[in-house]
């Protein structure tokens, strides 16, 4: 009966070595046992591993400054599409002259243009009454004064029943809602139903510097009812 020979296993055969990344203080030990069996069960012959694997300190991960670099290049990768994004709602939430700085919103003629206050008032008589684009783009009343000067506010022109743009009627000196009848005084302030409340207000404001008319939100109380404004 022919012998056969098994060839001694060395424990860098069974045991993984340093370069796959096992090696440090800590550890944990497991055991293999492997038994062979000689020629029609003669015989056994076994042999125990004892192999010990070692953990990694985080940093000393092989490659880990290659993959913080990968990390950032991929958040700038997606950050400058995001942001790309973003301007332009903001842009459109947030429109130039909104009004929400100090400045306030320039009135817009009938033909986009800024109003210029001593060019309107060349045009524009006592008593005056025309529309222009106002707060948040409202048709918005510039009022002339019967002295010929600007009044330090506007008019909002939508009505406060269900929305209608209400036309000023010179003749009766009123501003007439052709939709269900409301009607409001030369000021804005509601004198027949079914409107609720009168027309909202805004300052409008010379500026020093341009001569353009800006307009800016009405805070205070309503001059012509006493109350404070319901629009605010």
């Amino acid at each position: 009966m022919a012998a056969s020979t098994l060839s001694p296993v060395s424990p860098s055969q069974l045991c993984c070595s340093s370069k796959n990344g096992m090696s440090g203080a800590s550890s944990m030990v497991k055991s293999t046992t492997r038994t062979s069996q000689l020629g029609g069960g003669m015989g056994k012959k076994s042999a125990k591993i004892t192999c010990q694997a070692t953990s990694i300190p985080a940093d000393r991960v092989p490659d880990m400054a290659k993959r913080e670099l990968m990390n950032l290049l991929l958040l700038g990768a997606l950050s400058l599409p995001t942001a790309g994004m973003l301007i332009p709602y903001g842009s459109f939430l947030a429109p130039p002259g909104s009004g929400a700085g100090s400045a306030g919103t320039p009135a817009k003629d009938a033909l986009g243009n800024d109003v210029i206050a001593s060019e309107w008032l060349k045009t524009h008589g006592p008593g005056d009454r025309t529309l222009t684009q106002g707060l948040k783009g409202d048709p918005t009343y510039l009022v002339v004064e019967n002295d010929k000067t600007l009044a330090t506010y506007g008019i909002n022109a939508v009505c406060t029943h269900l929305g209608c743009v209400v036309p000023f009627n010179k003749a009766e000196n009123k501003f007439l809602c052709p939709c269900h009848g409301s009607q409001y005084n030369n000021q804005g302030r509601v004198v027949r139903g079914p409107a609720p409340l009168s027309l909202a207000l805004a300052h409008a404001d010379v500026d020093v510097d341009e001569g353009k008319v800006l307009f800016v939100p009405w805070v205070e109380t309503d001059f012509r009812t006493g109350e404070a404004p319901w629009w605010s």
